[in-house]
């Protein structure tokens, strides 16, 4: 028996989601304990970032084609006929294919964030020499730098819970749903779609501003201008709405009978309240991270030791919200 067919075995639960999130979760770790040997060594966070959009990518795609996986394993192993694998252009047909709509949209929408964040991350840190000051006190210390990047497998795990819950699924279970596009459907794509274009904006208008500085074409310290004077941090303000359309989207299904049924829920208001809060957890988390942790306490900090005592940085910190965008 080879080791991933042991694996496979292991990972078998009675309950679907389950199936569905223990080795995503293992290969979360796994991702990451690898991509931290030879950072620890090197003693670089260059790769951090893109080795986390990387597990974002892997985590998505197996939890979308786990299901076959195992149907194709099981087959082999007593001589019958591997079942063909699902056509996603089908599913976003609505001509089934072995997965939902809802599934291969979702799954897209967190591949298409991850490699467009993670791509404009590497790069940033690459023109950066390779350093970033979040890791100024922890990448000479192994087991702190390894807490960092066992962190980011935790960050990926929460974060994908949403994806993770709708694609253990069955397909069976999504022809009892309303075949009509729903509410949650409509409000979760507009949320995406909506805080996604916010986050690309705000780090182009914030590179390009980079990019001038280098080249002598202004002289300001800070950037003040498009969105970021509408937002201190508006590149976080579209991160936590695009989370928040995947959950509502997410959630729509989940909630339902359908969505209860197939992750083990009892049903009833308990059974609604978990999946919602299953589905909420996501963005729920990336807010505690970005408020509380790593990113809009780090930022501000940062700058208010630099320009704290300069009047223009105060007026614009005055009239400039934290975090939603003033109209």
């Amino acid at each position: 028996m080879s080791i991933l067919h042991s694996i496979l075995h292991a990972t078998n639960f009675s309950r679907p989601f389950l199936s569905t999130l223990v080795p995503s979760i293992g290969l979360a770790y796994t991702i990451q304990g690898l991509a931290a040997i030879p950072s620890i060594v090197a003693q670089t966070e260059r790769f951090y970032d893109l080795s986390g959009s990387i597990t974002y990518i892997s985590c998505t795609a197996l939890s979308l084609y786990l299901p076959t996986i195992r149907a194709r394993f099981a087959a082999a192993a007593v001589g019958a006929a591997k079942p063909a694998w699902p056509s996603i252009l089908a599913a976003l047909a609505g001509n089934g294919g072995g997965f939902n709509w809802r599934q291969v949209a979702l799954s897209a929408a967190v591949s298409i964030w991850a490699t467009r964040l993670g791509t404009y991350l590497f790069s940033r840190i690459s023109s950066d020499n390779g350093t970033d000051s979040r890791f100024d006190d922890i990448r000479n210390s192994p087991p702190k730098f390894l807490g960092a990047f066992f962190a980011q497998a935790t960050w990926v795990t929460l974060c994908l819970m949403p994806v993770l819950a709708l694609n253990s699924l069955p397909a069976s279970l999504f022809s009892t749903l309303p075949a009509a596009i729903g509410v949650t459907d409509i409000l979760g794509a507009l949320l995406f779609i909506g805080g996604f274009s916010f986050e690309v904006t705000a780090d182009r208008q914030k590179n390009k501003w980079v990019q001038e500085k280098k080249t002598k074409k202004h002289s300001e310290e800070f950037l003040t201008r498009g969105l970021w004077s509408k937002s201190r941090h508006p590149n976080y303000f579209g991160e936590v709405t695009l989370w928040t359309g995947i959950a509502t989207l997410a959630g729509g299904v989940l909630v339902s009978n359908a969505g209860q049924m197939g992750i083990g829920l009892a049903g009833g208001p308990l059974g609604v309240a978990a999946a919602m809060a299953m589905a909420g957890v996501s963005p729920a988390f990336v807010s505690l991270l970005l408020f509380k942790v790593s990113g809009i306490p780090l930022s501000e900090d940062k700058y208010d030791k630099r320009y704290g005592d300069r009047k223009d940085y105060q007026e614009w910190k005055k009239n400039t919200p934290v975090f939603f965008p003033k109209l």
